[in-house]
């Protein structure tokens, strides 16, 4: 019967390194239980690696370590490196990726504590480093990355922003049927709908990690650039470079902080650290479109929901399925009639 040690030690006898015992644990911050935090012991010394092993379902999996190689190759984002891959594993376990272990906590539990100059710091180096992905790397299509023959490619590609937004807005719609917040749905639609003519047509499609989001970060305030690595490439998109900033916006800082004041000093923060890498026009059409991006991010996560707090507390969900209605009605109030 597979449980995480089997399939760990069997990992480690594949690919691993000669080692005299194994301790584990999965990471805090919201990742996959399919992710695990490996302790070597040789002769003595301790060696860090991290297991991922395929989650259950028909997503590709072998597309997230080759991202990994891909960015590390041609950007300065930080990137665990990968160590070993199986795609075909000769052991009865699951296809998997070993990577190395980064120093540094994940930033979810972190980021509502740090210091204003740590959270200022960690604002500008997470805009700097999407503006360093969306310089470096540009596609033909919008879509999703998936492997061809070892070739990253643009799986089910678009070449309108517009329509390939749209689609990925309706999935997240579709999937609120089974959630708390069905009720919802009917009238994200009617917003959204006219709206849709906001967004452009065109432009280039630029490399998006669909999930850039605090518990998907690795930080360390003692480094001189606090962000110790970015994390789960699994989602990953050739879209344009404007959606990800106001994902990245209201996933830092319009549904972590209430106060304006602390909102357009880190909302500055990112965006200064976003132009040293790459020219933006972050006025009139991106502040229109911006609460539709968001929207559509906010319908994601509601979609998402009852997997993310199925092991928190009652008392814990109703906060937070009060605190995304409230976010929902904000967004829903700014998108532009």
């Amino acid at each position: 019967m597979s449980t995480p040690e089997r399939d760990i030690e069997a990992v480690l006898d594949e690919s691993g390194p000669d080692y005299e015992g194994f301790s584990f644990e999965t990471p805090a911050g919201g990742h996959q239980s399919d992710v695990y935090m490996v302790t070597l012991r040789h002769g003595g010394e301790s060696y860090e690696v991290v297991v991922k092993f395929k989650p259950a379902g028909d997503a590709p999996f072998a597309v997230e370590p080759k991202l990994h190689e891909y960015v590390a190759d041609r950007t300065d984002v930080p990137v665990p490196r990968i160590l070993v891959f199986k795609e075909d594993p000769e052991m009865d376990v699951r296809p998997y990726f070993v990577t190395e272990r980064v120093h540094g906590e994940n930033l979810a539990e972190e980021f509502a504590g740090l210091s204003t100059e740590d959270r200022r710091r960690v604002m500008r180096q997470a805009g700097a480093v999407l503006g360093d992905m969306h310089s470096e790397v540009g596609f033909e299509a919008f879509g999703r990355l998936d492997l061809h023959d070892g070739r990253l490619i643009v799986r089910d590609w678009m070449g309108s922003w517009r329509e390939y937004f749209e689609t990925l807005t309706r999935t997240h719609l579709s999937r609120l049927d089974d959630t708390p917040f069905a009720d919802v749905a009917e009238r994200a639609e009617e917003r959204i709908e006219p709206a849709l003519d906001l967004v452009p047509e065109d432009g280039v499609p630029r490399l998006v990690h669909d999930d850039f989001r605090p518990a998907n970060l690795l930080f360390d305030p003692g480094a001189d650039e606090p962000i110790t690595a970015v994390l789960d490439w699994q989602d990953v998109l050739a879209a344009l470079p404007e959606y990800n900033l106001a994902q990245t916006e209201f996933l830092f800082v319009d549904s972590s902080f209430r106060d304006p004041e602390v909102r357009q000093r880190l909302r500055a923060e990112f965006r200064d650290g976003y132009l040293e890498q790459r020219p933006m026009e972050f006025g009139g059409g991106y502040e229109e479109r911006r609460p539709l991006y968001q929207l559509s991010t906010l319908l994601w996560r509601m979609a998402g929901f009852e997997a993310a707090f199925a092991e928190q507390s009652g008392l814990a969900q109703a906060r937070a399925e009060a605190q995304y209605r409230q976010q929902f009605e904000r967004l829903l109030d700014g998108i532009p009639l």
